[in-house]
């Protein structure tokens, strides 16, 4: 059952014809309110012709015919609802403390543009002109993808809990640079690391000229390929010194820089977790650490962090894990008394590694593998441009092979 008509219509009651301007709305019932037995109703108004509005009480009754719900849209606006999906977010147990982060800060891009309206009113449009107006604003196009991330996930959990009857972002498009002839030309960038000769300069430096723990912290970056929260989150029992092998299970992450507040984490993908073969050179350099380390304990045992971590604060706070920020504070230092690239970080050592391994004729399969990558664009990038020249010479000896023909 519906009724029609024209709330603020301003015509006299005995006109036939409306003269005003004022749109039509209706009332039709929903079903019956299982608490209270009464019957529920939707009111909705802003049509232009009562034809309009019979139409959208036909396509209402269609939904309600085929067991479509209907859904009692709440008034609660964006700032509060994106709130309280963060807290369950984080409350969930599922999810990283970097990972909350990162949600976080893509709700923070969306307040200007949503905060104050309510669930229901975020269109599709106003959605979109937020995401495109980031764009214009200079962000990168990886920063505004995981800004949609998170705006997904809220007005899915909205569309859930029938806070919203259609989700807003269900046909967004993440606005992207127009690739030019100049792009296709340059082709894909090659992130930056040290070459051989560079390497062997850096880590002579850490050696020579490097803090306590520094040479071998690096050496292990560049030998192993590891990711830095990986190597930071390393315990003893990690290693196998008999078959010089390294076990990595879990990543160290501290999102407030506080010592005692780190949290470990298992990695992001199951092939993230994996053994990798060391150098038996670099495997005696920590065999040798830790036996330094073990005499440090001894000296401190007092006040002594025993989590058995083989990368350790060693000037207070004794025997809690390395930083991740001091590891990239050191490196830093290290790079501008060797006087090479200040841009690079300790994850340029992981691209470091990968070049190397690639010069010395690792497949990219095997390459992928060791670094608990299941794909990987990067290192896909780094791979192609230092078998280039192999790839280049394979075709000429192809070439000369088939002279004659």
């Amino acid at each position: 059952m519906a009724y029609f008509y024209k709330p603020n219509c301003k015509c006299p009651k005995d006109a036939k014809k409306c003269t005003c301007g004022a749109t039509w709305s209706y009332i039709a019932d929903v079903g019956i309110n299982p608490k209270t037995g009464r019957r529920k109703q939707k009111k909705k108004g802003g049509f232009k012709t009562k034809k309009e509005a019979e139409q959208a009480v036909a396509r209402l009754t269609t939904d309600l015919s085929e067991g479509k719900a209907y859904v009692q849209e709440s008034n609660i606006i964006f700032k509060d609802f994106s709130a309280t999906w963060l807290e369950t977010y984080r409350s969930s147990g599922k999810v990283k403390s970097s990972t909350v982060s990162v949600r976080r800060h893509g709700i923070d891009k969306l307040m200007p543009y949503l905060e104050y309206l309510k669930m229901k009113d975020i269109t599709g449009t106003k959605y979109q002109s937020a995401l495109n107006d980031l764009k214009v604003k200079g962000y990168e196009t990886r920063t505004i993808e995981s800004v949609h991330c998170a705006g997904r996930m809220i007005f899915r959990e909205a569309l859930k809990r029938k806070i919203v009857a259609e989700n807003p972002t269900e046909y967004i498009v993440v606005p992207k640079p127009a690739i030019t002839v100049q792009d296709l030309e340059q082709g894909d960038e090659i992130p930056k690391y040290l070459e051989k000769e560079e390497l062997a300069l850096f880590l002579r430096t850490c050696k020579e000229k490097g803090l306590p723990l520094d040479y071998e912290i690096f050496r292990l970056l560049a030998f192993s390929g590891a990711r830095v929260g990986e190597v930071c989150a390393l315990k003893w029992p990690d290693l196998n010194f008999t078959d010089n092998t390294l076990r990595i299970t879990k990543t160290y992450h501290n999102d407030t820089n506080n010592t005692q507040k780190y949290e470990l984490f298992t990695p992001k993908t199951k092939t993230s977790i994996r053994t990798i073969d060391i150098d038996p050179g670099v495997m005696e350099d920590l065999k040798r650490l830790k036996i330094r380390q073990a005499e440090f304990k001894l000296k401190h045992r007092d006040s002594y962090h025993d989590a058995d971590f083989a990368f350790i604060n060693m000037l207070n706070f004794y025997g809690y894990p390395l930083m991740v920020k001091i590891v990239q504070n050191r490196m830093a230092r290290l790079l501008k008394i060797s006087g090479l690239n200040k841009g690079l970080t300790p994850h340029s050592l992981r691209h470091t590694h990968t070049s190397l391994l690639a010069e010395a004729g690792a497949s990219l399969e095997a390459i992928m593998q060791r670094l608990g990558h299941k794909n990987d664009d990067v290192t896909r990038n780094i791979y192609l441009h230092i078998t280039k020249p192999v790839k280049k010479e394979t075709s000429q000896k192809f070439s000369e092979l088939m002279k004659g023909l």
